[in-house]
């Protein structure tokens, strides 16, 4: 693939495979889309559904920003178009959030760099290990050669689920037994660009952000990777839970800052009815959202679409 260049158009048959996206989709946000999606039930549109609408979507972790922003966009929405019926409300809804998300929308683009390294970071929990997994398969579906770092290497568990990904999706992995996890990070991307790698994906230990000193432990693993590679890390990803609502955006804020995020993975959102928090992190910390994850099946996780997402939570 040259330089630059995006990742191939899905083939025809992959058209049918979004179709069953969109299905697990709308199933695994219906946690959080049927508290908002009752607002629209009754015969009027007046101040009281758009309190409880308020209501719905600061119960879903929509944050007060972006809940302010949705309301006034959509009394916008509703005047221009006369619209009259509550249930035609809930579309126009609908295209406000499509809208508020869109900046989310950024593919991951690989082949501009060779290998691209891309360093992942996350709490314990976020399921971040297993995003990992997935992410390499949905590379290794789009023809690119992967090697993984198991950076992680404080927990044993980490590193031995890795290697089970990596046996699973076919690919080379780079490990020590409790190594220095900047080490580890410096060999990895080292022998990326010596076995002519498309990418080196680095799994870094899960951490709070209040843990500081694990927090300058993340940095350092950063800075060692340019030490590897000038240009590198590439890409900066997190992965986040979705049934943490607001915890998820802290994190997003708190990552931010001493990693400088380049894109997020977003996990679990079928287990939630906090999946607003999309729209709270458009609103106040707008971190490209490359993936979204609605089960532990491999092929659930898929490239964020603001309009595919926007229209499965309220379907």
């Amino acid at each position: 693939m040259p330089p630059g260049a995006p990742e191939p158009a899905p083939k025809p048959e992959a058209a049918g495979a979004r179709q069953g996206w969109m299905e697990r989709l709308r199933t695994g946000l219906r946690k959080t889309g049927g508290s908002i999606a009752t607002v629209f039930t009754g015969t009027k549109i007046d101040e009281a559904l758009y309190e409880e609408l308020e209501d719905a979507l600061l119960m879903a972790d929509t944050g007060v920003r972006a809940t302010q922003h949705l309301l006034a966009d959509l009394k916008r929405r509703v005047k221009e178009t006369k619209t009259t019926e509550p249930a035609a409300v809930k579309a126009l809804l609908a295209d406000a959030l499509a809208d508020l998300l869109r900046p989310l929308e950024k593919p991951l683009v690989i082949g501009a760099q060779a290998p691209t390294v891309i360093m992942v970071a996350g709490v314990n929990g976020a399921g971040k290990t297993t995003s990992i997994g997935k992410l390499t398969r949905h590379l290794a579906e789009h023809g690119q050669s992967v090697l993984l770092a198991a950076a992680d290497t404080f927990r044993a568990a980490a590193r031995e689920q890795l290697g089970v990904w990596a046996t699973r999706n076919t690919v080379e992995i780079v490990s020590q037994d409790g190594g220095d996890p900047a080490a580890v990070s410096f060999d990895a991307v080292s022998a990326g660009k010596a076995r002519g790698k498309d990418v080196v994906l680095v799994d870094t230990a899960g951490r709070l952000p209040t843990q500081l000193h694990l927090m300058e432990e993340l940095k350092k693993i950063k800075r060692v990777v340019t030490k590897a590679d000038a240009s590198a890390p590439h890409e900066v990803l997190l992965v986040i839970d979705g049934n943490t609502g607001q915890n998820a955006l802290a994190q997003v804020r708190a990552f931010d800052d001493a990693l400088q995020l380049t894109g997020l993975v977003v996990t679990k959102l079928d287990g939630t009815a906090k999946g607003g928090v999309l729209a709270a992190i458009a609103q106040e910390r707008p971190v490209p959202v490359y993936f979204i994850g609605v089960g532990e099946k491999v092929e659930d996780l898929e490239t964020f679409n603001a309009r595919e997402f926007a229209q499965a939570l309220l379907a």
